[in-house]
Protein backbone atom coordinates (compact mmCIF):
# COMPACT_ATOMS: atom_id res chain seq x y z
CA UNK A 1 0.00 0.00 0.00
CA UNK A 2 1.25 3.51 -0.58
CA UNK A 3 1.44 6.48 1.64
CA UNK A 4 -2.00 7.75 0.54
CA UNK A 5 -3.42 4.29 1.05
CA UNK A 6 -2.34 4.29 4.47
CA UNK A 7 -3.07 7.80 5.40
CA UNK A 8 -6.80 7.21 4.06
CA UNK A 9 -6.88 3.62 6.00
CA UNK A 10 -5.29 5.10 9.23
CA UNK A 11 -8.00 7.87 9.58
CA UNK A 12 -10.85 5.04 8.78
CA UNK A 13 -9.02 2.88 11.57
CA UNK A 14 -8.86 5.51 13.80
CA UNK A 15 -11.89 6.98 13.46
CA UNK A 16 -14.03 4.08 13.97
CA UNK A 17 -11.75 3.15 17.00
CA UNK A 18 -12.79 6.61 18.29
CA UNK A 19 -16.15 5.75 17.83
CA UNK A 20 -16.16 2.08 19.87
CA UNK A 21 -14.30 4.06 22.45
CA UNK A 22 -16.17 7.04 22.88
CA UNK A 23 -15.23 9.74 25.68
CA UNK A 24 -13.47 12.90 25.84
CA UNK A 25 -10.20 12.52 23.76
CA UNK A 26 -9.56 16.22 22.73
CA UNK A 27 -7.68 15.35 19.32
CA UNK A 28 -8.48 16.37 15.64
CA UNK A 29 -8.41 14.65 12.94
CA UNK A 30 -4.23 14.67 12.68
CA UNK A 31 -3.85 13.18 16.00
CA UNK A 32 -7.15 9.82 14.82
CA UNK A 33 -4.93 9.77 11.76
CA UNK A 34 -1.88 8.90 13.65
CA UNK A 35 -3.95 6.96 15.97
CA UNK A 36 -5.25 4.74 12.64
CA UNK A 37 -1.58 4.11 11.16
CA UNK A 38 -0.27 3.34 14.76
CA UNK A 39 -2.89 0.94 15.34
CA UNK A 40 -2.49 -0.89 12.35
CA UNK A 41 1.27 -1.36 12.70
CA UNK A 42 0.63 -2.47 16.39
CA UNK A 43 -2.42 -4.50 15.59
CA UNK A 44 0.06 -6.04 13.08
CA UNK A 45 2.72 -6.52 15.06
CA UNK A 46 0.25 -8.42 17.36
CA UNK A 47 -1.67 -10.16 15.12
CA UNK A 48 1.56 -11.71 13.63
CA UNK A 49 2.78 -12.58 17.02
CA UNK A 50 -0.15 -14.62 17.77
CA UNK A 51 -0.21 -16.46 14.68
CA UNK A 52 -3.68 -14.55 13.03
CA UNK A 53 -1.64 -12.58 9.97
CA UNK A 54 -0.73 -9.23 9.02
CA UNK A 55 -1.82 -5.88 7.68
CA UNK A 56 -1.97 -6.95 3.89
CA UNK A 57 -4.00 -4.11 2.33
CA UNK A 58 -7.77 -2.94 2.03
CA UNK A 59 -9.57 -5.99 2.95
CA UNK A 60 -11.51 -7.34 5.87
CA UNK A 61 -9.21 -9.19 8.16
CA UNK A 62 -6.56 -6.00 7.83
CA UNK A 63 -9.29 -3.56 8.66
CA UNK A 64 -10.09 -5.38 11.79
CA UNK A 65 -6.64 -6.02 13.07
CA UNK A 66 -5.84 -1.93 12.58
CA UNK A 67 -9.29 -1.11 14.67
CA UNK A 68 -8.41 -3.41 17.18
CA UNK A 69 -4.56 -2.09 16.81
CA UNK A 70 -6.13 1.43 17.13
CA UNK A 71 -8.11 0.46 20.04
CA UNK A 72 -4.94 -0.70 21.68
CA UNK A 73 -3.43 2.79 21.06
CA UNK A 74 -6.42 5.06 22.80
CA UNK A 75 -6.30 2.61 25.50
CA UNK A 76 -2.58 3.30 25.60
CA UNK A 77 -3.55 7.17 25.09
CA UNK A 78 -6.29 7.71 27.63
CA UNK A 79 -3.53 6.13 30.38
CA UNK A 80 -0.89 8.61 29.90
CA UNK A 81 -3.13 11.18 29.68
CA UNK A 82 -4.37 10.70 32.99
CA UNK A 83 -1.15 10.54 34.93
CA UNK A 84 0.20 13.66 33.14
CA UNK A 85 -0.64 16.91 35.30
CA UNK A 86 -3.07 19.52 34.08
CA UNK A 87 -2.36 22.33 32.30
Amino acid sequence: MGIFSWIIFGIIAGAIARFIKPGPQKMGIFITMILGIAGAVVGGWVSTMLGFGTVTGFNIGSFAIAVIGALIVLFIWGVVNRRLPPE
